[in-house]
């Protein structure tokens, strides 16, 4: 199975804050109500919206490969984690904003447009 980022984009740091996450966790292996009370808990997303995302996640790693920029630099440039640049590239956006998805298209020399269109 073909990765979908470079592991060589990740830091030595990087690699070992996420080498300590699962050490942790699977150390622990809170169950459900354990993670939820502690807040660490992230709802999966509704597979209606993850659909509508995958071409705008797309368009973001597309634009930043063709701008020669790895998650680092652009994570840096921007003010944002590596691990959630990764996260909006595969299309995860539960927590994005339109100010940061603007951030990154000018990051990579581009304008964010918006566009409201019928349903299916």
């Amino acid at each position: 199975m073909k990765r979908m980022y470079r592991q060589s984009e990740s830091s030595p740091e990087d690699k070992a804050r996420l080498q300590a996450l699962r050490d942790h966790w699977q150390a622990t292996r809170p169950s459900l109500e354990e993670l939820v009370a502690s807040g660490e808990y992230t709802a999966p997303l509704k597979h209606g919206s993850t659909l509508d995302a995958m071409p705008l996640a797309a368009l973001l790693k597309q634009a930043r490969q063709e701008a020669h920029l790895t998650l680092v630099e652009v994570a840096t440039r921007c003010g944002l984690d590596p691990m959630a640049l990764l996260q909006l590239e595969q299309g995860v956006y539960e927590q994005t904003t339109l100010t940061t998805l603007s951030h990154l298209a000018h990051a990579y020399g581009k304008r964010l447009v918006i566009q409201l269109v019928d349903e299916a």
